[in-house]
């Protein structure tokens, strides 16, 4: 019997008109659907008058459900995959049965669509031209340092998920691994209330902690601007960098202010050093 084909299909990031006709024609042809959740997939399929067996598939019991789903395929049924949102094996499951599926000579094809990482590079504003997507960071703090330590010097954007309640000791710690550097939150795409915030991390961090984050949430983090960056920082006086930010067109109390937040001093220290040299 020839084996069924596996389609991995990308879904809606949160507005539902953002799927491709070509989803919705695999989704009404398929013989089964395997969903992360799968009250959350009826209520796409639903809205789209869609009616399929669907197979729950997600991290907790991938290990023992891919063998069922690749059963099925051998069996001949045509399966697609979809994850709650996005392209499914991004940060989500579906990167384990595509690879057995490909183990068992079983047709594997990819149905683009949205995915959150790539939409919120985008709407950043940050260089999109080098970016490295890291997903989300390590639970434990030791695996997490260990994790940030290696892009401390990474010239690329960054790209990371967060859930809202750990924004916040998030962007403590890139502060402290990272140093001050722009970063973007971008939160809630595509939906009602999305917004992109782009700031230094600390003043992020600042208001962040004034203003409790709410929705899913992508972060965009500038690239380490090499030994440029370091050279302007710790090889030069503070009068001498104050004296370029403003020959680059900062006025001096811009200046003043970046100079202090680059060196962590006191902005009234650096008006000082400024005074008395």
């Amino acid at each position: 019997m020839e084996s069924g084909r596996l389609y991995i299909c990308a879904t809606p990031i949160g507005n539902m008109e953002d799927i491709t006709l070509r989803v919705l024609r695999i989704l009404r042809e398929v013989d089964y659907i395997a969903a992360e959740d799968t009250r959350h997939t009826l209520k796409l399929l639903n809205h789209y008058g869609i009616t399929k067996p669907l197979v729950s598939y997600h991290q907790h019991n991938q290990q023992k459900r891919g063998q069922y789903i690749i059963e099925l395929l051998e069996q001949g049924n045509d399966v697609a995959v979809v994850s709650d949102s996005g392209m499914p094996g991004i940060s989500d499951p579906g990167t384990q049965l595509v690879a057995l599926a490909r183990e068992r000579g079983i047709y594997v094809t990819v149905v683009p669509g949205p995915t959150a990482c790539v939409s919120a590079l985008v709407l950043s504003g940050m260089n999109t031209d080098r970016f490295v997507f890291e997903g989300f960071l390590p639970k434990t703090k030791k695996a997490r340092n260990h994790r940030l330590e290696q892009l401390k010097e990474e010239e690329r954007t960054i790209i990371l998920y967060e859930a809202p309640h750990r924004l916040i000791a998030t962007l403590e710690i890139l502060l402290d691994k990272l140093g001050d550097r722009k970063i973007a939150v971008v939160r809630e795409l595509t939906k009602i209330y999305e917004e992109v915030l782009v700031m230094n991390l600390q003043e992020m961090l600042l208001f962040f902690q004034h203003n409790p984050p709410k929705g899913e949430i992508v972060l965009v983090i500038e690239g380490f601007k090499g030994c440029e960056s370091k050279t302007k920082v710790w090889d030069v006086s503070v009068q001498d960098q104050v004296k370029q930010y403003i020959e680059d067109g900062l006025d001096k109390k811009e200046a003043i202010k970046r100079v202090a937040k680059e060196r962590g001093l006191p902005k009234n220290q650096v008006y000082k050093t400024l005074i008395e040299n």
